[in-house]
């Protein structure tokens, strides 16, 4: 708290002293004794007053403590745009500076607790006399008389017990209160220090749970309620007590009246509003809760090293979190969820087990569960999460505590890996069956999804169907080992086990980092480490933690590019087209779908040039699936199109575009060989490739063809 010194109170008494003769004989010389008995009695009971005011000055704060007055706070969360989001706190407490503090809430507190606080030095003594007298008559305190200054050093060093002794360390402790700070710096601190009950300490929670607004928005009479809770937070309780609160809240409108600071027609109005609260529990987590208990988990990881505690240290925590965005992800799953949940409950073992459970347990058991996080490839920053249907029942964040199989949705790896190693997508690979040994010995006969073979197959186009055939048959030449090379230098830490089934996602990953990991498709090549936390300021303002970015070119812009061009493809015409034909999410985008086995997991991933979110829905019982047609096209897509849609169409940021590469070449192909297009080709298409790898072989059968015919012509 701010500290002023205030010039020492000290007043100066003048006395005149005057001789007096007295008569001689034994009348004077009572009269002396009665003067000498007197004046002992009033040495001894002086004596033994200092004394005892001594003693309890032992029992008094030092003067360093009351210059340091510093109750404990609560840590702020604010997001992008300044929002606050959650405090975390001991005491759900935000420091407010008396110029913030309304004149109305002022003004009610001096005309109900100390008219005469501008005029007092800590202690009002007639007061405190005919209070004293009073207690001490009935050996209990039954009187108060205490200055807001008095309050104010209960409150803060003494509590509440009843004894007269505490009442004197009050007083003692309230004049060195009022020699060390100014009459507005106790004031301020009152409405700091104070419990205004429900778990709100200090006037700006206390405008914010009863009301919902700042503590510069109060009203006459909320100000007058917020004063009147003061008598009795517990008795005066307006959740609990309403009518206790209200006839209180009057009789500080009342006191504002006599104090002529409300007319009798303003008075007249004032008392007959209802209180018209707006509760507001400073527990419960409204916005982006699964993302604001991952800031919390970080803050506690921190706290340590930063030598704070955040619970205590009135911090302020500045976020990445785009309110706007984390609106639109979470009606995207209100719009889609239902329709999803359904499919899901039409399954046999569903309908089996309705049957035999009660209500709760049957809704716990068959909730399909969604994890949903949006990036901004280029600074990492993550933008929207929603970790699970409902924070209030599992607390568990999908988003960045859970692993799952990712299915398809990890071959862009794969196909990196072999971009980036001299493979290019007019490559042709069998759709047919394979057999694999795996390291251990044991074999493993892979399957398209639908069971469909074919015959050769380029790699843009295995990966626009999401063959996985032609995956194994790849991932066989380039070797498990180098996938998951790739894999981990764009951000998956979790165990990837060097299989041939690691093509198909087998191996568990977390959401986060698979979906961070897309972003270097969408950034040139550059993968950015999620950012939630940008800076933390102490309650001073000071920044005391700052973010740094991290990146890391994890693949070649040639490769980069080529990847995005054939992830749009999937968007565009593949597995990812409902975005475009459903949703009508038209925005320049790539992306894959996910599907493992028995439709345990569906996942859609995608990009534009500014946002990457990944979806993965599924159930937390890893023995249930979603049920039969269940793919991530049907189950995860709809809610990373209708955000996508969502957002793009109503938040306003600033738009970009792909980044282009003229290192990369466009070359005609002919349509049957798959290589480089003769004149005589008849039916041919364009291709992209890594000018390290760009094809140099002509098309030999219709070059072939053209020489016949050139045969042909001669012998005529």
């Amino acid at each position: 708290m701010k500290r002023q010194r205030r010039q020492d109170f000290s007043t100066t008494r003048v006395t005149r002293v005057t001789k007096t003769v007295t008569p001689s004989g034994g009348n004077g010389s009572n009269l002396r004794k009665v003067i000498l008995g007197v004046s002992l009695f009033i040495l001894i009971a002086f004596t033994a007053g200092l004394s005892f005011l001594f003693y309890l000055s032992r029992e008094l704060p030092s003067l360093t403590k009351l210059e340091r007055i510093d109750p404990a706070q609560a840590t702020q969360v604010y997001s992008a745009n300044g929002e606050l989001l959650h405090g975390f706190f001991t005491f759900n407490r935000t420091f407010t500076p008396f110029d913030k503090i309304p004149e109305s809430a002022v003004q009610s507190l001096i005309a109900t607790e100390d008219r005469s606080f501008y005029d007092h030095w800590g202690i009002n003594l007639s007061g405190v006399v005919r209070a004293i007298l009073v207690d001490i008559a009935h050996m209990e305190i039954k009187q108060g008389a205490s200055t807001i200054t008095m309050q104010l050093a209960r409150n803060l060093y003494f509590g509440y017990e009843q004894k007269i002794t505490r009442k004197l360390k009050e007083a003692l402790t309230a004049i060195q209160i009022e020699r060390t700070y100014s009459k507005n710096e106790i004031l301020e601190m009152y409405f700091n220090v104070n419990s205004f009950g429900n778990n709100a300490y200090g006037i700006q929670a206390a405008a914010r749970r009863y009301f919902d607004k700042t503590v510069e928005d109060l009203g006459v009479e909320e100000s007058a309620l917020l004063v009147g809770i003061l008598k009795g937070p517990t008795w005066y309780s307006p959740i609990r007590h309403p009518e206790r609160a209200l006839q209180r809240r009057n009789l500080v409108l009342n006191a504002l009246l006599q104090t002529d600071n409300l007319t009798q027609a303003e008075f007249d109005s004032l008392k007959n509003l209802p209180l018209n609260m707006t509760l507001k529990d400073p527990n419960e987590m409204e916005t982006a809760p699964y993302f604001t208990e991952y800031i919390r988990r970080q803050l506690n990881d921190l706290q340590d090293s930063l030598g704070v505690n955040i619970y205590e240290d009135g911090l302020r925590v500045y976020t990445t979190l785009n309110p706007d965005i984390q609106k639109y992800m979470e009606q995207s799953v209100k719009n889609q969820v239902g329709a999803i949940q359904n499919r899901v409950l039409s399954q046999n073992v569903f309908r089996t087990a309705k049957k035999n459970m009660s209500d709760s347990a049957f809704a716990e058991f068959s909730t399909m569960q969604i994890a949903f996080v949006a990036v901004n490839p280029k600074n990492g920053h993550i933008l929207a999460m929603i970790g699970g249907r409902d924070f209030s029942k599992s607390k568990f964040n999908r988003v960045t505590q859970m692993k799952r199989q990712p299915g398809s949705a990890f071959k862009p790896f794969l196909y990196t890996a072999a971009i980036d190693n001299g493979y290019t997508p007019a490559d042709q690979f069998l759709n047919q069956p394979t057999v694999e040994i795996n390291p251990d010995g044991t074999r493993w006969t892979p399957k398209n999804f639908e069971d469909n073979v074919g015959g050769l197959m380029t790699i843009r186009e295995a990966l626009r169907a999401s063959i996985n055939l032609v995956a194994v048959r790849l991932i066989s030449e380039i070797t498990p080992k180098v996938v998951a090379e790739y894999a981990r230098n764009m951000g998956i830490t979790t165990d990837l086990r060097p299989f041939s089934s690691l093509a198909l996602g087998s191996s568990e990953v977390i959401p986060l980092e698979i979906v961070s990991a897309y972003g270097a498709f969408a950034n040139n090549g550059v993968h950015v480490k999620p950012v939630s936390i940008l800076k933390i300021e102490d309650k001073s303002g000071n920044i005391i933690y700052q973010s740094r970015t991290e990146r890391k070119e994890v693949l070649s812009p040639e490769t980069a590019f080529i990847m995005n061009n054939l992830l749009q493809y999937v968007v565009n015409a593949g597995t990812g087209y409902n975005a475009r034909g459903v949703f009508h999410f038209m925005e320049p985008a790539g992306g894959k779908t996910g599907t493992t086995n028995d439709n345990t997991n569906a996942w859609f991933i995608g990009f534009s040039a500014d946002i990457v979110a990944g979806v993965w829905v599924g159930m937390d019982d890893f023995s249930l699936n979603l049920g039969g047609g269940m793919t991530g096209s049907v189950a995860a897509l709809p809610f990373w199109a209708d955000f996508m849609k969502m957002t793009y169409d109503s938040v306003d940021f600033a738009r970009h575009s792909f980044p282009e590469n003229p290192g990369v070449l466009y070359l005609k192909i002919c349509q049957e060989t798959k290589k480089l297009a003769s004149p005589y080709c008849p039916s041919t298409y364009e291709e992209y490739f890594h000018p390290k790898y760009q094809p140099t072989e002509i098309c030999p059968q219709h070059k072939e063809i053209q020489n016949l015919n050139d045969r042909r012509r001669r012998r005529f």
